[in-house]
Parts: C-alpha cells; structure tokens; sequence
C-alpha cells in the first residue's frame, strides 16, 4: 500500500459559492502514479464542506437556497454571542455537509457516477485561501 499526499489551492471571495474541484483531484491521483485505490479530500477548517453533485447551475442555486431557507444568514445564532463574527450559520453548513470526501479509483479513473462531480463549498462570510488535504492511498 502506498501513500501520495496533495494539496489543492482555493481562492475563493467569501460567502457561499461552490467550486468544482474534480479534475484537480483527477490531476493528484494522476500525480500518485497509483492506479487502484482511493482518494480523499479534507479540507481544514470549520467552514468549508466538501461532498459531490451535478455541477449545474440550476442544481447549485437549489442548494444555496435549501441551505438558505433551513440555516439562514442573519438569524441570531449561540456561536456569534461568543465571536460577533457572524458566521454561526457557515459553522452548522459545514457540520451538516463534512469536512471530507472519500472516492474509489480504477486504472486511475475516479469512479463517480456520470453527472456526479466533487464540490468544494466555500461558507464563510470573509475570503480564505484554503489548501484542501488530497490523500491517495492504493496501489
């Protein structure tokens, strides 16, 4: 069993936004040099998610607005009585969502469903550069 570990780069401008991350993952299995095993991707931090979906537009709106209608912004949360950061709901997003993702590859192909892709979920309200976590472990 060998061990590969990666990172991928985001720059992102703060609040929600949603980045598809699946051919950099792609390119850190390929950097690996294995062929059969798994990926995952972890990301740092208590308000950034990870998780997959058809990346389309219409499909990520529906997820800003299912995540908007059942953990609003604004909405006075226990976190903000201690920060006053505002970021009480990024928190309770990125529980609920999860800080990593696990995917099987064969003959160094991903193996996700045809419209299925990773995502990385940006959720807090100030920018980050995040360095996600990319481990290939396999043969």
């Amino acid at each position: 069993m060998n061990v590969y570990t990666g990172e991928i780069i985001i720059k992102d401008k703060g609040g929600f936004e949603v980045f598809n991350i699946t051919e950099k993952v792609k390119e850190e299995i390929r950097k690996s040099g294995l062929k059969d095993g798994t990926v995952t991707v972890f990301v740092p931090g208590a308000t950034g998610a990870l998780t997959t979906i058809e990346y389309e537009p219409g499909l990520v709106k529906d997820l800003k607005e299912l995540l908007d209608k059942y953990i609003p912004p604004g909405r006075n949360y226990h976190h903000e009585e201690r920060w006053h950061d505002g970021n009480g709901h990024s928190h309770l997003r990125a529980s609920l969502i999860g800080p990593s993702i696990s995917v099987p590859f064969v003959n160094s192909q991903l193996t996700l469903g045809t419209w299925q892709q990773i995502i990385f979920l940006e959720l807090d309200n100030k920018p980050h550069t995040r360095k996600l976590v990319v481990q290939v472990v396999g043969e």
